[in-house]
């Protein structure tokens, strides 16, 4: 009698269950499933084919029941169906997703994107170019929209028809819907490439289908600069109570040095190796376009006013508003107190019946306009505004006329003395 059966009896014997001899299709079966990697296997479970993946180490299995009874004639159709799920899975997919869509089902994609949501903010504000919180919140809430979509029951299943239904209620071409646009892509190439998300969800390199373009009638909504008597006249009108001449404080520092109003919260007052004392702005505008660097602020003070705007700073005695330093607070805080008071409306009005729109940037644009006036060139009026060039002639259109003609004249006055023998 051999091993064998030796074995049988002695269970036999005792009232055990006989041993069940492995064929060798099964050892074969379970062979081509370990060699895929490390984790694989394969088990027969109620006379069917259970395919198990422990993924992580010390972390629970994953499985799912096949479509294929355990049996030996099945075994290569079995083979093939695995092979697929296994390289379902190297593009991401759990291993339940992975059989679903090998088994020709529509795939539901199976993934915590809210856990993927928390990671990419830790990586936008604790790494990377880091941004704070509010700033995430502000610029990045599109997430929230783009998750709820993808966790619902008819979830979107590629990142075109995701980005199209997180932008379809902003006009095309306009500001929010490129933010929106470039923040949804960012997230989702960063679950792709940090979270494991399948490689389907990379999101297009060329994003301007999506963003589109403004209709050839659509109104600009580009702010307009003030003349340097509306400016003082509203200052003035502003100053007759105590929190209106904080405020009034707070516009003339971007009139005067051409600020953005978030550029109000980063103000420090330096000094050369000369003792010459001057303003300089920390802030960083991070954005698609690039960072704008911390720089040197250069006055260009309204005629006949003596604010003494850079001694009062120094001396910490110039009284401002309580300002929020993050993302478009401060000049959300601007816009809410000027719409309340009735000089600015007045001047909106007025402004408006020369067709043109006011905002908290028109003080800014005040600046350029003033500066090009003076006869200084773009590229400078560019660095002191604390942008490029290109930006400057773009959002500027008056940097281009003033330069061009204040160039002219001062050649044709050249050539006039000249020819007069001067």
């Amino acid at each position: 009698m051999g091993i064998h059966g030796i074995l049988r009896t002695l269970l036999g014997h005792f009232g055990l269950p006989k041993l069940k001899r492995t064929q060798r299709w099964e050892e074969t079966l379970k062979e081509d499933v370990r060699s895929l990697n490390r984790g694989w296997s394969i088990q027969e479970a109620n006379g069917k084919m259970r395919l198990k993946w422990r993924y992580v180490p010390n972390q629970k299995d994953q499985s799912v029941m096949l479509p294929f009874a355990w049996a030996e004639n099945l075994r290569k159709a079995a083979t093939t169906r695995i092979n697929n799920i296994y390289n379902l899975t190297l593009e991401g997919h759990s291993l339940k997703a992975a059989a679903k869509i090998a088994d020709g089902k529509a795939p539901k994609i199976e993934r915590d994107w809210t856990q993927c949501l928390t990671n990419f903010q830790r990586y936008k504000t604790e790494h990377e170019n880091a941004i704070t919180q509010k700033t995430f919140e502000h610029d990045y809430k599109v997430i929230k929209d783009a998750v709820k979509l993808l966790e619902g029951n008819k979830p979107p299943t590629t990142p075109a028809d995701l980005i199209e239904l997180c932008i379809r209620d902003w006009n095309p071409g306009s500001a929010t819907r490129k933010r929106r646009t470039n923040s949804l892509c960012q997230y989702l190439e960063y679950c792709v490439t940090r979270e494991n998300a399948p490689a389907s969800w990379l999101p297009p390199k060329d994003r301007k289908i999506h963003i589109g373009r403004k209709a050839a009638n659509t109104k600009t909504q580009k702010k307009h600069p003030l003349t340097d008597k509306e400016i003082t006249d509203l200052i003035t009108d502003l100053s007759t109570t105590e929190a209106g001449s904080r405020w009034g404080n707070a516009l003339k520092l971007l009139t005067v040095y051409g600020l953005r109003p978030v550029e109000l919260t980063h103000l420090h007052v330096r000094q050369t190796p000369k003792g010459e004392k001057y303003l300089w702005c920390s802030y960083e505008k991070r954005s698609g376009g690039g960072i704008t660097k911390p720089r040197r602020l250069e006055p260009l003070p309204i005629e006949n006013t003596d604010w003494k705007l850079l001694t009062l700073l120094d001396a910490k005695i110039i009284e401002l508003p309580k300002l929020s330093a993050e993302g478009n607070g401060v000049a959300e805080q601007i816009r809410k107190y000027l719409e309340r008071r009735k000089a600015w409306t007045s001047l909106k009005a007025k402004v408006k019946a020369r067709n043109e729109e006011l905002g908290t940037y028109s003080f800014r644009h005040s600046y350029s306009v003033r500066g090009h006036k003076l006869g200084i060139d773009s590229g400078s009026m560019a660095s002191a505004m604390g942008h490029s060039l290109e930006v400057h002639c773009r959002e500027y259109p008056w940097a281009t006329d003033a330069t061009t003609q204040t160039a002219f004249d001062k050649a044709r006055f050249r050539h006039l003395t000249l020819s007069n023998g001067q």
